[in-house]
């Protein structure tokens, strides 16, 4: 079995900063990408970030020159560092990771969610 378990949410002025952190762990066998979604109330939820397991990134438009994902393939865990932090970033922060057990199924997998309130 396969867990992500984020961390890092909570409440921040606007213009401030917040780390997040999503470790996986279980029978893993590899993990491929590793990503931060979001989803505010009412919207969908959307990309913010995804890391390859080679180190290339992408980010959302909205959060490029202030976010910053990072992974440790080591210890299974994926970052992100949300700096200059506005109302419009508040939602619950998904983990999310394409992996493949030791038993050889692959799979995408989510975490619960962690909340980010930014405010004004």
């Amino acid at each position: 079995q396969v867990q992500l378990v984020e961390s890092g949410g909570g409440l921040v002025q606007a213009g401030g900063s917040l780390r997040l952190s999503c470790t996986a762990s279980g029978s893993i066998f590899s993990i491929n990408v590793m990503g931060w979604y979001r989803q505010a109330p009412g919207k969908q939820r959307e990309l913010v970030a995804l890391v390859t397991s080679g180190g290339s990134t992408n980010y959302a438009d909205s959060v490029k020159g202030r976010f910053t994902i990072s992974r440790d393939n080591a210890k299974n865990t994926v970052n992100l560092q949300m700096n200059s932090l506005t109302p419009e970033d508040t939602a619950v922060y998904h983990c999310n990771a394409r992996i493949t057990s030791k038993s050889l199924y692959t799979a995408d997998y989510w975490g619960r969610g962690t909340q980010v309130t930014v405010s004004s």
